[in-house]
C-alpha cells in the first residue's frame, strides 16, 4: 500500500509538470531571453518543445515563471527588453556570462523580485532611474561590469535590500545620500569605481551593516563620525580614496574587525592591524563559482 501511494504521488507530481502552462507573453519573453543571448550557444540549452517547467534554470509555479537561473551559461548578448514581462519573477540569475548592451528599463517592472545577480558580465550603461520601483529587492549585485554614470537617488526606495554590490563598475558622482535609508543593508560594497566627494554621514543608520567596501574611488573629506553608530561592522575598507583625515575612526570600536584597511597615514591613531591585502568583499565576488546549477 505504501509503494502504490509513493507511486501515486510521483505520478501526480509529473503530471503537474508536464501540465504546467504559462502565459503566452510569458513564454515568447523566455523564448526573446533565449535568442537575444545567443540560446545555441550555451552550455546547457533549452529544448523550445518541451513544457517550460522542464526548461533549464527555469522555475514555474502556479503556471508563472518565478525563477530563471542561467549562472554560467554562456549567455552572451543583449538582455531583451520583454524580460519586463516576466513580472512574477522572484529569482534572476545571470551571473557569471557575457551578456553585453545595457540593462533594459522594463527590469525594472519586475516588482515581485527579491534577488537579481548580474555580476560578471560585460553590461554598459545607467541603471535604470526607476529601479527603486523594485521594492521587494532583497539583493541586486552587479559588480564587475561597466556600469556608468550616476548610482540614482531612487535606490534607497528599496528599502528591504540586504546586499547591495556594485563595485568595479565605472560609476561617477556622489554616493547617493538615499543609502541611508536602507536600515536593513548588511552588506555595501562600491569598490573601485570613480565615486567622489564626501561619504553621507547618515550611512551611519545602517546599523546592521556587516560589510562596508569603498576603497579605490575619488572620495574625499573626513570620515563620518557617524561611522561609531555602526556596531555590526566587521569589514570596512576605505582605503585609496582621498580623505583628508582619519580622525573620527577613533569613535569605532575595529577590536572585533575582520577586515579593516585604510591609508594609514596618520601615525597617531592606534588600530589593532587587521590588513589583508584583498577584501573580504572582493574576495566573496567569485562567491557564485561553486553554485549549483
Amino acid at each position: 500500500m505504501k509503494k502504490l501511494l509513493i507511486v501515486l504521488v510521483l505520478l501526480i507530481s509529473a503530471n503537474q509538470v508536464v501540465n504546467a502552462r504559462v502565459s503566452k507573453a510569458e513564454k515568447l519573453a523566455l523564448i526573446d531571453l533565449y535568442e537575444s543571448t545567443n540560446g545555441t550557444s550555451w552550455l546547457k540549452q533549452w529544448s523550445l518543445e518541451l513544457p517550460v517547467a522542464e526548461w533549464h534554470g527555469v522555475k514555474v509555479e502556479g503556471n508563472h515563471v518565478v525563477e530563471i537561473n542561467l549562472f554560467r551559461n554562456n549567455l552572451s548578448g543583449p538582455i531583451p527588453e520583454s524580460i519586463g514581462d516576466l513580472i512574477h519573477l522572484r529569482i534572476l540569475n545571470l551571473a557569471f556570462n557575457t551578456l553585453s548592451g545595457e540593462l533594459p528599463n522594463s527590469i525594472t517592472q519586475l516588482q515581485n523580485l527579491e534577488i537579481l545577480k548580474i555580476e560578471m558580465n560585460r553590461l554598459k550603461g545607467n541603471l535604470p532611474q526607476e529601479i527603486g520601483h523594485m521594492a521587494n529587492l532583497l539583493e541586486l549585485t552587479a559588480f564587475n561590469n561597466f556600469f556608468s554614470g550616476v548610482i540614482p537617488e531612487s535606490i534607497g526606495n528599496i528599502v528591504n535590500l540586504r546586499v547591495l554590490n556594485l563595485s568595479s563598475n565605472n560609476f561617477t558622482g556622489h554616493i547617493p545620500n538615499s543609502i541611508g535609508n536602507l536600515t536593513r543593508l548588511e552588506s555595501l560594497g562600491l569598490f573601485e569605481n570613480t565615486l567622489e566627494g564626501d561619504i553621507p554621514p547618515n550611512l551611519g543608520q545602517l546599523v546592521l551593516l556587516r560589510e562596508l567596501v569603498l576603497a579605490n574611488n575619488q572620495l574625499g573629506g573626513e570620515i563620518p563620525k557617524e561611522f561609531g553608530q555602526l556596531a555590526s561592522l566587521k569589514v570596512l575598507q576605505i582605503q585609496n580614496n582621498k580623505f583628508n583625515s582619519f580622525k573620527n575612526l577613533e569613535m569605532m570600536d575595529t577590536r572585533e574587525f575582520l577586515v579593516f584597511d585604510y591609508d594609514k597615514g596618520d601615525v597617531k591613531l592606534d588600530f589593532k592591524d587587521v590588513n589583508f591585502s584583498k577584501t573580504r568583499m572582493a574576495d566573496t565576488k567569485f562567491e557564485d563559482d561553486n553554485e549549483n546549477e
